[in-house]
């Protein structure tokens, strides 16, 4: 690799002809604007935020709003994105950065990564495109493209391979133009560099990419190595009359935290007598509905609906739980497979 190649540069002009500059986010951003599309990015693609990107801003136009909501109303705007805590963690820090900082996200790295839910990329992309000062990221996009450029071999998760990253993103940043050559590396990783198709011939940075020259660029960055998904069974006691369903809202902590579901235990005579005890249901002519199937990052969970077709009596704390018309109820913060489930039931 010769030293007359200007890796900066060169993104930098393939993104002046070729970047993406139209993203609701790249308007006018501000450091919460950052943040926001950064958190709704992780683990979702560009296509399916922009439109959750649009609500929320509409409903919480600053950290102010956000921050002064309740979170089943935060939680109601995330639904269906998945990855609940991030939802929980945005509005804790909206509430952090509201009181303790007067509104206004810090300027520092030590201080955007002690915020919930703020790791040192997402830090340094709030401090880059935000405020434009100079700090590497380092996300799915830009590992894929820097694993590539450089030949890095192994797992990207692995923390020695991290770190290697880490310093080689650092080296190349440039001393002008940071915020643009930041998006640069996410939108080269998001439309040429990526996974499983590069587009290698239109790529600026072919002529020294050494995967590319060794004619393997989908060798890297190398996948994690693979586990088995265990697979978990649960119960749902679905209560309707008429138009009506009963719903509990879930722990604040855990699997879908904080979101409105049906009641729900990992054995079914152990459901009944939670919803006994806690609902004074009295639960009688139990219609077993057909299986869901809905697959987490690290584990398979078969749902097996249980349906009451009356309604019982009792429920009169709505703290542990109430009922709600099938409309109102998609108002509500849900996980994707009850959503899913009130449709079919619909």
């Amino acid at each position: 690799m010769t030293t007359s190649f200007n890796f900066a540069d060169a993104l930098l002009d393939w993104f002046d002809h070729h970047g993406r500059k139209n993203l609701p986010w790249q308007q006018n951003p501000t450091p919460y604007h950052v943040w926001l599309s950064e958190i709704m990015l992780q683990q979702t693609q560009v296509a399916t935020v922009i439109d959750y990107y649009n609500r929320f801003i509409h409903r919480f136009p600053d950290v102010q709003p956000l921050a002064k909501a309740k979170q089943d109303d935060v939680l109601a705007y995330w639904s269906g994105l998945g990855y609940y805590a991030r939802a929980r963690n945005l509005h804790k820090t909206a509430q952090i950065v509201s009181e303790e900082y007067t509104g206004r996200f810090p300027k520092t790295l030590e201080e955007l990564i002690n915020l919930p839910g703020i790791g040192r990329s997402t830090a340094g992309a709030i401090l880059t495109l935000g405020y434009h000062q100079k700090y590497p990221i380092l996300d799915g996009n830009v590992k894929r493209v820097l694993t590539r450029f450089f030949a890095i071999s192994g797992w990207p998760g692995n923390k020695k391979v991290e770190d290697n990253l880490w310093q080689k993103a650092e080296s190349l940043l440039p001393d002008k133009r940071i915020a643009n050559y930041i998006q640069a590396q996410m939108d080269l990783g998001a439309t040429l560099c990526t996974r499983s198709k590069p587009d290698c011939p239109d790529c600026p940075l072919q002529s020294h990419c050494l995967a590319y020259n060794t004619a393997s660029p989908t060798d890297y960055p190398e996948k994690k190595p693979k586990k088995t998904i265990p697979t978990r069974t649960c119960y749902w006691l679905v209560c309707q009359n008429g138009d009506e369903l009963f719903l509990e809202q879930r722990p604040s902590a855990g699997i879908w935290g904080g979101l409105w579901s049906f009641p729900e235990r990992q054995e079914k005579e152990e459901l009944i007598a939670y919803c006994e005890r806690t609902f004074h249901f009295s639960v009688d002519n139990i219609e077993q509905l057909p299986e869901l199937t809905h697959v987490f990052s690290h584990f398979k969970l078969t749902i097996r609906p249980l349906l009451i077709t009356s309604r019982p009596k009792g429920v009169t704390d709505k703290s542990v739980g109430n009922w709600y018309k099938i409309d109102d109820i998609m108002q509500l913060g849900l996980p994707a497979p009850v959503r899913s489930f009130l449709h079919t039931l619909q």
